[in-house]
């Protein structure tokens, strides 16, 4: 783990932060964590270190109150690693280095709501097809807290965007110039319109977006949504799945994708980039259509 090495460091809050987490394993395994992978094993073969360098650093995150051992077998007694309220109050600082690193190392230094089909970026998201969405809880516009993934319908339509807001001057200043960041209105409604058609289909639609729940609630009823959105304005979806973001008036928001979710939380349709909203709502329909099989 990172030492402190001047006196004066002993009041700078960075300083103070990178003694605890400014190691190069200690984030990762935030990361993964975040990721659903809490037991030594899983994340030993995630990460591919030593043992002994995994048992350390877990015993220091565990002593900074970052993560906690909980049992999860009686005999012989097992212990998982889960996130504190510490720890994952260290998610948006993972996700904010991931938005540096897309825009800075792997990107070319733009702020997008978007990408490229060619993007490492892009690559990244569609890799999560076949993966599992962990299971966590994000605040619906209502204030319920929800699973992302409906448990009463075969499939779950995730549909992330950067942001929709009742009022046009809610807006964050430049909104229209970042590439990729309109659309959210049309795309909402365009869900909405055809609702009918995903139930019948058995997909649950949630929008989600890094918004706080009030402006979801007052732009659900504006619209006249009859479908959840919720907030992740936690981003502990966005850095469970490790999703793509882009930084405006000061706060991270999704750039905008679509995830066809199965009951046993696997994803089974990515779309990334999304360039035309109605034609991605099309898209993951006809997704949905030719998952589901036939009726006897």
């Amino acid at each position: 783990m990172a030492q402190r090495t001047r006196l004066d460091d002993d009041h700078c809050a960075i300083a103070q932060a990178l003694d605890v987490v400014g190691d190069w394993w200690t984030l990762l395994i935030v990361r993964d964590t975040a990721r659903g992978v809490h037991r030594f094993d899983e994340l030993q073969r995630e990460l591919g270190m030593s043992r002994k360098v995994l048992t350390e650093r877990l015993r220091l995150l565990v002593a900074a109150d970052v993560l906690a051992r909980v049992p999860y077998q009686d005999r012989p007694v097992r212990h998982e690693y889960r996130l504190t309220p510490r720890g994952r109050a260290l998610l948006p600082v993972l996700v904010a280095l991931q938005d540096w690193g897309d825009t800075w190392v792997l990107g070319d230094g733009e702020t997008m709501a978007t990408a490229t089909d060619a993007s490492l970026e892009a690559r990244r998201v569609h890799e999560l097809l076949g993966t599992r969405v962990p299971e966590l809880r994000l605040v619906g516009h209502d204030g319920e807290s929800r699973d992302p993934v409906a448990a009463d319908t075969p499939y779950t339509v995730l549909y992330c965007f950067p942001g929709a807001f009742a009022r046009a001057d809610a807006y964050p200043p430049g909104w229209a110039g970042i590439p990729g960041a309109r659309g959210c209105t049309l795309e909402s409604c365009t869900y909405r319109d055809q609702l009918a058609e995903f139930t019948a289909a058995g997909a649950t639609v949630h929008g989600v977006s890094s918004q706080r729940p009030d402006e979801q609630r007052a732009f659900a009823e504006k619209e006249r949504l009859r479908f959840p959105l919720l907030s992740d304005a936690e981003l502990a979806l966005t850095a469970a799945l490790r999703l793509p973001t882009f930084r405006a008036a000061g706060v991270s928001r999704m750039k905008r994708l679509t995830l066809v979710v199965d009951a046993d939380r696997v994803i089974r349709h990515v779309q990334y980039p999304v360039k035309d909203v109605t034609a991605s709502v099309t898209a993951a329909l006809t997704a949905i259509k030719s998952l589901t099989p036939p009726a006897s």
